[in-house]
């Protein structure tokens, strides 16, 4: 997919490029993004330079990965970031959600704002039916975002988040078009209590 940029009232998404390299490597130096997040820990400069100059291109082009850098308009910080990252699950796509917000712009709104915009493009750019969204168990700030959001937590998933020495329990939640006010591009035929 050729890459794009979204935009909200205050922020401005754009797929991250070679001259985000120094603010990525300053942000991913945050402890809490290195503990709740699956950035390599230590977060080295060739991290960076790899995640913007070969990770991110090469997902929007072979339609595996979108991410986002977001900013306070055309011109400002890095505030967060945001990927869409693609699965497939039983010969059809699956889009999973994932995010963090740099440590001196929490609190802002700017997070929930990104989520939502990329949620939104998800299901009217991309086609998706669900979205899903997990962090591990303790995560509480993703899941304060994710809720805020629109997702509805949908239960835990044991050892399903792979870490260097061990497997961690996660939180699991969805955003389906409708939670949005949007349509879904295949209809969803909700369980009947009652039916197995």
């Amino acid at each position: 997919m050729e890459p794009i940029t979204l935009t909200t009232d205050r922020l401005v998404l754009r797929p991250f490029s070679p001259s985000d390299e120094d603010e990525v490597f300053a942000a991913c130096q945050d402890p809490d993004i290195q503990r709740w997040t699956m950035v390599p820990s230590p977060y080295e400069r060739a991290h960076a330079r790899g995640f913007v100059g070969e990770l991110v291109p090469g997902g929007w082009r072979d339609d595996t990965a979108y991410s986002f850098a977001v900013r306070l308009g055309p011109d400002g910080p890095l505030v967060a970031a945001v990927g869409v990252h693609v699965h497939e699950v039983f010969g059809t796509s699956a889009y999973e959600i994932g995010y963090w917000a740099t440590k001196e712009h929490r609190g802002h709104g700017y997070m929930t704002e990104a989520v939502t915009a990329v949620a939104r493009w998800t299901f009217t750019g991309l086609g998706a039916v669900r979205l899903e969204w997990r962090a591990e168990v303790g995560n509480t700030g993703s899941r304060a975002v994710a809720e805020k959001a629109g997702f509805r937590i949908e239960g835990l998933l044991r050892a399903s988040l792979l870490r260097v020495d061990s497997v961690r329990d996660a939180w699991v939640g969805a955003l389906l078009p409708a939670d949005l006010g949007l349509p879904s591009r295949l209809p969803h035929e909700p369980a009947v209590s009652g039916r197995v």
